[in-house]
Order: C-alpha cells, then structure tokens, then sequence
C-alpha cells in the first residue's frame, strides 16, 4: 500500500463527513421545511467552504519545497556556471580591497619618500638633525 499520511487523513475525514451526514439526514424526515433547507444549504456552504480549503493548502506546500533549491547543497538549482557566477562579485570585492591596500601603501611611501628627499635636498645645518623639537615635527608630520 503506497498510502502518504495526508491520504490518509483524507480518507478518515471523508468518511467521518459521509457518516455524519447520514445521521444528520436521517433526524430530517420529521423536521419542518424551512428548518430542513436551512440545514441543506449550510451543509452546501460547509462542503464548498472544505473544497476551497484544500485548494488553498496545495499551493503553500508546493512553493515550501521550492525554497531547497536556493541552497548550495541541492543540485536541482544552480549549474557550474551560475556557481561561479555566485562567487565572481565575492573575488571581485576582495581584489578590489587588496588594490585599495595596495594603492594606500604606494602613497604612503610615496610621502614619506617626498619628505626624505626635501631634507637630504634642504640646506640645513647638522644640529638641526639632533634637536629634539625637529625630531617631533618629523613624528607629527609622517
């Protein structure tokens, strides 16, 4: 028997609906007509009612099963290509860093480079390279 449980379930409800209508037909034949069709058109009401239900429910069980496929562990979704096409934009951002980097440290020496050459090319007088108010500019400046 290849029966899910949701089957199942349908098939108990189904029959527990099939008994209770035959009790609640049978407790009919001695009631007024009015009494006895609106009991006939709330049992219409309850049977449309359990028709759109289960017409509701389907769609939400299918679009739950739709969200494994975003996953990397699943297959189903994502070919080889559209992997790396994933992945590309993460390289991109880290080499893009790593220029960054790159870039901010050329400067750096490039400045520190600037300042070397001005005092090698400065006329100073060799005291000057010992004063310690020199030595502090120099930190602050760098």
């Amino acid at each position: 028997m290849n029966r899910s449980p949701q089957n199942h379930t349908d098939i108990l409800q189904d029959r527990y609906g099939l008994k209770t209508a035959s009790y609640l037909s049978a407790g009919t034949a001695d009631l007024p007509y009015d009494i006895s069709e609106r009991l006939r058109a709330a049992r219409a009401q309850a049977v449309a009612a359990r028709k759109i239900a289960k017409v509701q429910t389907a769609p939400v069980s299918a679009t739950a099963s739709m969200g494994s496929t975003l996953t990397w562990g699943s297959d189903e979704g994502f070919s080889l290509w559209s992997r790396i096409g994933s992945i590309l934009p993460l390289i991109a951002l880290v080499v893009g860093l790593l220029a960054i980097s790159s870039l901010q440290t050329d400067k750096l020496v490039q400045e520190l480079a600037e300042v070397d050459s001005a005092l090698l090319t400065d006329e100073l007088p060799p005291d000057a390279f010992s004063d310690p108010g020199f030595v502090q500019f120099l930190k602050t400046t760098l």
